[in-house]
């Protein structure tokens, strides 16, 4: 087996194993997702989340909330408008201003996911994690360890199954 140049390495690839931990997380949190039969990617739920604890947020305030660039939260409005799940409105104070509010179906989907879906992946997550304790590049390895050893979607108990 090719030894794992970035986990020996280390702090210098630090942020290179975060986003390999980070895609692996995503992957599974997908895939729990899809066996429920929802069809929005992963990452467009923090929106979602966003928008439901906040009411109507600007773009900018969305990107901001979500930690990303604001074209990114734009691509990712878009397509959750696609979708049917947010509206774009102009503010009434400002016209300029556009405000993002969840659709009756976007929180019909919000109220599912926050029931069913989202306390699957919660526990899951939770259960790789649950054993921690230590310094934080070995704390990395055994997620990293729990990944390989058993995704999410094998680590979801006393849930019914899905």
């Amino acid at each position: 087996m090719a030894e794992d140049v970035v986990r020996n390495f280390g702090f210098l690839c630090l942020g290179s194993r975060f986003r390999r931990i980070g895609e692996r997380l995503q992957a599974d949190t997908q895939a729990i997702i899809e066996e429920f039969g929802v069809t929005i990617q992963a990452g467009q739920y923090p929106f979602l989340g966003a928008i439901d604890r906040a009411g109507p947020l600007t773009i900018g305030e969305l990107a901001e909330s979500v930690g990303i660039t604001q074209p990114g939260a734009t691509r990712t409005l878009g397509q959750l408008t696609d979708a049917g799940l947010v509206e774009v409105r102009a503010s009434e104070e400002d016209q300029r201003r556009k405000l993002v509010s969840l659709t009756d179906k976007g929180r019909a989907l919000v109220e599912r996911s926050r029931r069913d879906i989202w306390p699957v992946i919660e526990a899951a997550v939770r259960d790789l994690c649950g054993e921690l304790s230590g310094p934080l590049l070995e704390q990395l390895a055994t997620i990293e360890d729990g990944l390989a050893e058993a995704p999410l979607a094998r680590r979801i108990k006393h849930q019914e199954k899905i």
